[in-house]
C-alpha cells in the first residue's frame, strides 16, 4: 500500500471515537469526465476552522476546457474538505489534504 493510503487510513483512524465515524468520514467517488471526487467531513475535528487556500490546477478556465487537460480543485466547504481532479491526480489530491492537515499547507 502507498505511503499517501497508510497516511490517510492514520488520520482516518485518529478521528474514529466512536462517534464521529457514524456521522462524519471520508468519501472517495469517481466522475464521469473522467476523474475523481474526495470529500472529507471536518465536523468535529481540528480541521473545521483551519483556514484553507483553494487551490486550482490550471488556474485560467479557459485552458480548463481544452480536451485532455491535466487538473485539479481543493477547497473547504460547510465543514467539507473537497478534492477533486482528472484521472490522475487522486495520489495528488490525497497528498494536498494531508499536507494541510498535517499543517504544511493550504493556509
Amino acid at each position: 500500500m502507498t505511503d499517501v493510503l497508510l497516511r490517510l487510513q492514520q488520520w482516518y483512524a485518529e478521528h474514529c471515537d466512536g462517534d464521529w465515524e457514524h456521522t462524519s468520514g471520508i468519501t472517495i467517488t469517481t466522475l464521469d469526465n473522467p476523474g475523481w471526487w474526495v470529500k472529507i467531513n471536518l465536523a468535529g475535528t481540528n480541521l473545521r476552522t483551519r483556514n484553507f487556500d483553494r487551490v486550482t490546477d490550471p488556474v485560467d478556465a479557459a485552458e480548463l476546457q481544452e480536451a485532455h487537460v491535466r487538473w485539479m480543485t481543493c477547497y473547504v466547504e460547510d465543514e467539507t474538505w473537497h478534492g477533486a481532479g482528472d484521472e490522475t491526480k487522486l495520489a495528488m489530491i490525497l497528498e494536498t489534504f494531508l499536507a494541510w492537515s498535517a499543517g504544511d499547507a493550504g493556509g
